[in-house]
């Protein structure tokens, strides 16, 4: 019923509590990227055969949620410069897969 698993040093336990327990968004992975080409591709194989989703989040086939986030982000979200965050937050909250250089665009804006 339980099975134990390690990805890059975290260590889970998942359980197979039975077909009434069903995915919901209230558990989901974060996959942090570097630059965009990691965030296509995440979002490209993670996507596949499941649904896309709002400012970075997906479902894969299996139901299971994911977040897609490019590290710049976070930073610029950050930022002391309330007015730049304000800029990156919209920017974002327009994507469903983020896209860096919009988001860069939206964060240098005078």
């Amino acid at each position: 019923m339980t099975v134990e698993f390690e990805l890059e040093g975290q260590e889970f336990v998942v359980l197979n509590g039975g077909p009434m327990f069903k995915f919901t968004e209230a558990i989901s992975f974060v996959v942090n990227c570097e630059t965009q080409e990691e965030v296509d591709y995440f979002w490209s194989k993670l996507s596949a055969g499941g649904e896309e989703s709002r400012c970075g989040w997906l479902k894969d086939k299996f139901g299971l949620s994911w977040q897609v986030v490019p590290a710049v982000l976070i930073e610029m979200l950050a930022d002391k410069d309330a007015a730049k965050a304000k800029r990156v937050m919209h920017a974002m909250l327009q994507m469903d897969k983020i896209d860096i250089p919009t988001l860069k665009k939206a964060y240098e804006q005078k």
